[in-house]
């Protein structure tokens, strides 16, 4: 009886039609979300897609036998806060999954607290944890630069950084981690680490938005909540961007959420205290510039719309 002949690999002028594998493996879909679920930020989504087509492109060589060992997927990812990084991380996370480099595709958010302890023999077992919770799937480590404090002989912070590099060396088929921080501190970071730094692959910069993203944004973040602006409150809270913007501690997106939140609240009071009691939907979903303007950054003058003075007025817990 003739033995079967073992699979031979595809011959060279063998072809995969690219087009139907990028279906297949259904990250269109979630390329799709962010950019529905971010705007603007076009250099970052530029980035992702780029790296979504390597590991499809990498993925499809395997099946010609042409493979070029695990690609580093260590990134980095530099902003202000705000600006999307969590929410590119996700998405990052389900490519992954879909493509095949991780096994579960799920993201585990940390920061210093998480891996480092107070105390000997405390800080090894914490980042052994959160390790193990996050193989199969996404590490992000935010403000990561937190974990290196050099000014302090007896922080424990590089006992976890050891331990991390061995991770990301020896896992690098099971686990992704994503370091994420202002861009300054993160570059000074990686020059006091230079083997963190050798093992980071990707470096991601994440830009401010402009006031007219913030406001698409602000929209966005309505509209999911069953809200809206009318047109007068539209352009309120289009003058309360450009204001906010000049104060401190100013958060992207995350400061247009907070003042939504408190744009809300004002919204509620105004319909209770009201004469009128019998209320329709579009009273219930509109934000009206009455709602926007009563907020302190409009009441105490805090910034001139020419220039930056008493910018320092407003307390910073309570800049909505």
């Amino acid at each position: 009886m003739k033995k079967p002949s073992k699979d031979l690999a595809p011959s060279d002028d063998s072809t995969v039609d690219l087009d139907a594998e990028f279906h297949s493996s259904n990250i269109k879909e979630v390329l799709d979300k962010l950019d529905v679920e971010l705007i603007g930020l076009k250099p970052v989504k530029t980035r992702i897609r780029e790296t979504a087509a390597l590991l499809l492109v990498d993925r499809v060589r395997k099946k010609f036998d042409m493979t070029a060992g695990a690609p580093s997927l260590h990134m980095c990812f530099t902003g202000n806060p705000g600006t999307g990084k969590t929410t590119v991380a996700l998405r990052m996370s389900e490519i992954l999954h879909r493509l095949g480099y991780v096994r579960e595709g799920h993201l585990v958010s940390v920061t210093r607290d998480d891996l480092v302890g107070q105390y000997i023999g405390h800080t090894a077992p914490k980042t052994k944890e959160v390790l193990k919770k996050a193989m199969g799937g996404l590490l992000f480590i935010d403000e990561a630069y937190y974990l290196y404090k050099p000014e302090n002989e007896r922080d424990y912070g590089a006992e976890s950084i050891e331990i991390l590099l061995q991770t990301m060396e020896n896992n690098r088929e099971d686990l992704v981690v994503i370091l994420a921080g202002y861009k300054d501190r993160m570059d000074k970071f990686f020059h006091s680490n230079p083997g963190m730094r050798s093992r980071i692959a990707h470096h991601i910069d994440f830009p401010d938005y402009s006031d007219d993203e913030l406001l698409a944004i602000a929209k966005l973040m309505l509209a999911a909540q069953n809200y809206r602006l009318s047109p007068e409150g539209e352009k309120a809270f289009g003058e309360y961007i450009r204001l906010r913007m000049k104060l401190e501690h100013f958060a992207n997106a995350r400061s247009i959420r907070n003042a939504l939140d408190r744009a809300r609240l004002r919204q509620a009071n105004r319909l209770f205290e009201g004469a009128r009691k019998n209320l329709s939907r579009t009273d219930l979903m509109t934000i009206e510039a009455e709602d926007i303007r009563a907020s302190r950054v409009f009441k105490e003058g805090a910034v001139d719309l020419d220039g930056d003075e008493g910018a320092n007025k407003i307390p910073s817990t309570d800049l909505t």
